[in-house]
């Protein structure tokens, strides 16, 4: 060490400020790159987990938001399914409705269907049925008690033709649907 500092020692202002201003490059050049570069780098690093994060966790409030509207949904339609007539079935209650709409003696037809929902012991029950020669208001009441009845029956189709000239009377063939709950229940799963 003594050899170095003689050295230091030897060489002019001059030169001990080049060798001084060398050692401080070194130095910065040394933390910058094993202190600074590093810390960057992980900060960059942080940032983009950060916002990966906050868009995963957006999505999952969204997910969440989505749950409960069906949660809510399939509780209200449980609380529905639950007041109809557990001898519920499609054809008679669209029967009552047409006695009680005053068209029964205009239906031409009822056809009825069902087929089987994925995996449960439920099913999707349809009718369709052809109405000949009903008066409009009729028409519009019998489809009035079929949208705000509570059993849950959809009209899914209809096809409307006029009957005859200046009659106001019209034909009309009618889709209509509804699920028939099976023992268990879609939602929670209890047996009835």
């Amino acid at each position: 060490m003594a050899v170095k500092l003689d050295t230091l020692k030897k060489l002019s202002k001059r030169e001990k400020y080049a060798v001084l201003t060398a050692l401080i490059f070194i130095c910065v050049f040394i933390v910058f790159q094993f202190v600074a570069v590093p810390a960057v780098k992980k900060k960059h690093r942080l940032e983009r987990t950060l916002v990966s994060s906050i868009k995963r966790l957006d999505e999952m409030v969204e997910s969440k938001a989505e749950y409960d509207t069906l949660k809510k949904r399939t509780e209200m339609n449980e609380a529905r399914f639950s007041t109809r007539d557990k001898n519920f079935t499609l054809t008679s209650f669209v029967n009552g409705l047409a006695e009680k709409a005053g068209i029964k003696n205009m239906i031409a037809y009822m056809k009825p269907s069902s087929s089987a929902v994925n995996a449960t012991r439920n099913k999707i029950s349809r009718v369709e049925m052809k109405l000949k020669a009903v008066p409009l208001k009729e028409l519009i009441s019998f489809l009035h008690m079929i949208e705000t009845s509570e059993n849950m029956v959809f009209l899914k189709k209809i096809s409307i033709s006029k009957e005859g000239r200046g009659k106001q009377q019209i034909n009309a063939v009618l889709h209509l649907e509804t699920i028939e709950i099976g023992n268990i229940s879609i939602a929670a799963g209890i047996k009835r």
